[in-house]
Order: structure tokens, then sequence, then C-alpha cells
């Protein structure tokens, strides 16, 4: 994959069950699983069948009159501030628009804005497409485009984008349809951001309108080839298609959206035609949907790893030493072959190789090539818990039943702690309440890790590395650091991608050294499509790409 430019005219997580047996069953058996090399281009799952990352699925043949997607948990809210997570986006991403566009393929083009200029370094301006409506029939101006940008910086929202935003000194209506962006200082992330939902683009009067309610009833007032339907709270969310779309209209008359908490439950509904697709299979799912006749597994790049997110440095953890050791007992072989079905690869990077698509072969072999090792040193490990005095500290892990890649990750963590001297507790989290955790402080009282599953927002290493600079909306753990600051702002800085990555190498490098999270495995996305259907994106694009407009009749 390559990393999008800079827009020319023509850029968390989820996150798993047992108790100290099953952490030890587990331990017993990763030990025996054989390690998975490479990056993920191939693989096999538990059953030894082999995959490969395909590119998309075939195009639609003609339109349906509905679809039934399954997700994993019900979004607290559709809010699209706060849209930070796989539910809220998978949905989000077909009835809000942004700026600019994430397509397929994890390159950008023009979205709302048929163009984006860059007349020196401080400064974006946006050229708005014209007659563009919002579902209310309102057309869409650069006043609401004002609006909604500032949404975003209002502290008073506490929105989950706040942070694209920190480098911007004004957003300005400078035409009826031109909105112009001043920036504080030169800055690469921001543009490419403006294709997330960071970058949406809402009415202001139904915004307004909807108030307090706005993202949790009546409509969410965007321009998207969708509009927010029936809300069955607990049960579904409908999209029905919207006619007065500025672009190519959905294939589908209606979307459903069934909520499945149970990974059992969201797989055999997939199996039986109850739901016709999902993204987000359950790994321990893979050779049952992949063997089945019902329909056709796919799995294309997810920009994603599978991380153990530290969030509380006042404990053990906030010795490196405990950190390290941690690390060093991980079996990530045994988890990419038990907890991920075999599609993955374990990996000692914060950051997926196709992020790196736009650097030069010496940028990339020093952002990988001084990386620890993933290989176990049990012996090491225990050694370095002596050394940190830490041995019998109690650790709580977060843990919830979303599905195996979860649950098996923390039950791996809890094993290689007990083999190295340090108790580890499982907190059970319920799938609807675990998005808390990247919102809520109060949620993460209590937890010293969990399992997070993070997927890059833009095809740009920095979308992650930037996590864990003082005061980043993910940097739970409270990490400062001034030299790991200036990096990120050096990086910010440029637009030219060889030159910026070259500096994101040594960022690597650094959050390689301090073990902010404990990088695990790299993971591909996973989408089952049944016979009826086909047309959606095997990518991580459909977090900000209306794929849904894409699904109709496979025959």
């Amino acid at each position: 994959m390559t990393t999008p430019p800079p827009p020319c005219t023509s850029r968390r997580r989820r996150g798993v069950r047992g108790g100290f047996a099953a952490a030890t069953a587990a331990l017993s058996s990763f030990a025996l699983l054989a390690a998975c090399a490479g990056p993920p281009r191939s693989g096999a799952d538990t059953l030894g069948t082999s995959f490969t990352l395909s590119p998309g699925t075939p195009r639609a043949r003609g339109k349906i009159d509905s679809f039934t997607w399954a997700v994993y948990a019900e979004p607290p809210t559709l809010d699209y501030t706060v849209a930070f997570d796989y539910p809220q986006n998978t949905i989000l991403s077909n009835v809000c628009e942004s700026l600019m566009r994430w397509t397929p393929g994890l390159t950008m083009e023009p979205g709302l804005a048929r163009k984006a200029s860059n007349p020196d370094p401080t400064t974006w301006v946006y050229d708005l497409r014209p007659g563009v409506r919002f579902h209310d029939g309102k057309e869409m101006t650069a006043d609401d485009v004002v609006f909604s940008l500032g949404r975003q910086m209002n502290p008073d929202n506490a929105a989950a984008w706040a942070q694209v935003f920190q480098n911007v000194a004004s957003v300005e209506k400078t035409g009826p349809l031109q909105v112009t962006v001043k920036l504080k200082k030169a800055d690469s992330q921001f543009p490419q951001y403006m294709a997330t939902a960071a970058g949406v683009v809402a009415s202001k009067a139904g915004v307004e309108a909807a108030g307090r309610d706005y993202g949790t009833s009546g409509g969410l007032a965007c321009t998207g080839p969708f509009e927010l339907g029936t809300w069955n709270k607990g049960q579904s969310i409908e999209l029905d298609r919207f006619d007065g779309y500025w672009g190519t209209k959905a294939k589908s008359g209606t979307a459903v959206f069934r909520f499945l908490t149970d990974p059992s439950a969201r797989t055999n509904a997939l199996l039986s035609g109850e739901a016709d697709g999902g993204y987000l299979i359950p790994t321990e799912s893979y050779a049952r949907l992949r063997n089945s006749d019902a329909g056709t597994l796919y799995f294309g790049e997810g920009l994603s790893t599978v991380n153990v997110n530290i969030t509380d440095m006042q404990g053990p953890l906030g010795d490196i030493r405990v950190r390290r050791a941690l690390s060093l007992a991980l079996d990530r072989s045994g988890f990419v072959k038990a907890g991920l079905g075999g599609a993955g690869t374990a990996t000692n990077s914060l950051t997926t190789r196709a992020a790196w698509g736009e650097s030069s072969e010496q940028t990339r072999k020093a952002a990988f090539d001084s990386l620890p090792p993933t290989t176990q040193d049990i012996e090491k490990a225990k050694a370095l818990i002596k050394e940190a005095d830490a041995t019998g500290r109690t650790l709580t892990v977060a843990t919830s039943s979303i599905g195996q890649d979860v649950s098996l990750l923390a039950t791996a963590v809890q094993a290689a702690g007990t083999r190295i001297g340090l108790r580890i507790q499982l907190k059970t989290i319920a799938p609807n309440a675990f998005t808390a955790l990247f919102t809520d402080p109060k949620a993460r009282e209590g937890i010293d890790m969990f399992p997070l599953t993070y997927y890059d927002s833009i095809t740009d290493p920095l979308d992650l590395l930037a996590n864990f600079k003082t005061g980043a909306y993910l940097n739970f753990a409270g990490f400062s650091d001034k030299a790991y600051d200036e990096l990120v702002d050096r990086a910010t800085a440029v637009y030219h991608p060889d030159r910026r990555l070259q500096v994101e190498a040594e960022l690597q490098k650094h959050a390689a050294e301090q073990l902010l999270w404990i990088p695990v495995a790299e993971w591909p996305t996973a989408v089952f499509l049944n016979k009826r259907i086909t047309g959606a994106p095997t990518t991580i694009s459909y977090m900000y790409y209306p794929w849904a407009a894409d699904v109709g009749a496979a025959t």
C-alpha cells in the first residue's frame, strides 16, 4: 500500500475472558505452536488451510432491497466527534461524509471538497462541491463546514479527534463554497485526517436542532448515500438509501446493522443467512466460515496491530523492566496461531509494514531492523522481574467476550505474567461497555492493561506513534518525554513523505525501547459475505469509506 500524499487539486480500536486455570492451559498450548513468519500476505488457520490478502470483493451485479450486517456491539452514539471505535465508524461511514475520502485501496481522493490546495505550508484551502444536499434537503455551504470542524475543536465536546486540530489556528469561510484552514505551523497529518471522521461535515441547522440528542436519536444531518432510519435500541440500526445523494446511489435500499455481542451468535447468523455479512469476524470461526458453502471469507490489508495497551504507570508497570519482562514472556507466535486463527504475523513493531509504503528501503530498514526480537526469553524476563523487585506484584488486565482474539490475548498476558512471578488478574467487561475504555477515564480505573487492536486511520505510521506524545488522546498511561514530543513535532512538520518517515523511524525505535504499548501481532481485515451479496471492500477503509453503498446483488 502507498501512503497518500497531501491532498492536491484533482489519513481504537477494539480491545478480551478467562481465569488462572484458563491462562495456564493457554500457556501450555501456546508453547507447542509454531511461529508464522513474514508480513501478513499469506498464512494458515488452525486447520492449516492457506489465506491470501484480497484487494477487494467482486463488484455487485445489481440492486437489492436490503441486506443485514452483523456488528459486535451497539454504538453508544453516532455523533461523529466521538466516532473512535469499530461499531460507530462501521455504520457512520455510510451516513456522514468528510472533506476528503479514504479509498478501498487506502489512498486519498476528494470527498465533499472537490479540491484541496496548499498555497503555503500553513494554509489549506478546501473548495466544496456544489449542489451537495443534506438528508433534510438543505444544500451544504461553507458555513456548515466551519461549524462541523468547530465542534471537533470545542473543548466542551470532549471530541475524540481534537488532537487532529491541535495545530489549527482558524477555520474560516472564504467563499460560499470555500473554507480556509490556517495552521499555527506546518502539519502533514491534518490534511490526511480530513478523510476520517475528523473531517465530517454535518448540517449546522440539523445539529443545533437536535441539541444534546444529536447522535443518539433522530437524524445525523449528514450527506452520505444512506440516512439514519430506525434505531431499535439494543437490537439494530437501519440505514435507508438517500435518493438525493450527490454521488453514485447505494445499490441497496436498506442496510440493517444487527448487534450480536456473542461471537458464536454472530457466526451462526452468518452461516444461517440471518446476517448477510460482517467485518471483525471471530477468529475462532475462520475455519468454519471458510469451509462453509454459505459464502466467502476474505482477508484484506488492515493497517492493524494487536497490542497490550499500558494504561497505568503508577504501579509496577511504571518500571520499564516490568514492561520488558512481560514483552519477553509473551508467546506471540502461539497467540497468532490460536488467537488469530493463523491469520496474522507476530511482530515487535507497533506499526504495520504497509504503513511505511512510501518510505525508501533504507528508511524502512531503520524503522524495523533495530527492534527487539519476538521470541520468548522466560529466564531473562524472570531476572528483570526480580531486579525490579516486582515478584508477587498484582496487575489487572481488562478482558471481554468480544472474540477469541481478545480473550486469548488476555489469558496469554496472564500466563506470561504467572510464569515470571507476577499476579495477573482479569477484569471482564461487557462488549457494549468496552468502548468506554477509550473515552471514559473512570472506566479505566483499577486497570493496568487491556488488549487493543489499533487500526491506522491514515496510511502513515505517525497515526499510531503520535499517541505517546504528552497529552495525546490514547496516551492513557500519561507518558511524557520532551525528546519524544520534539520528534513528533518534527515529523508532523514535514510534508515530504520519505523525509517525514525518516523521523518517524526514530520515533518507532524510541517507542519500542519504552514499550509504551506491548506489540503482539499484525492482523489483516476479515470480511464474510454470503452468496446473496458482494461489493464490500476488504481493507480497513470501511471505517471512513461509504462501503455499504457498494454492496449489492452477487448474481
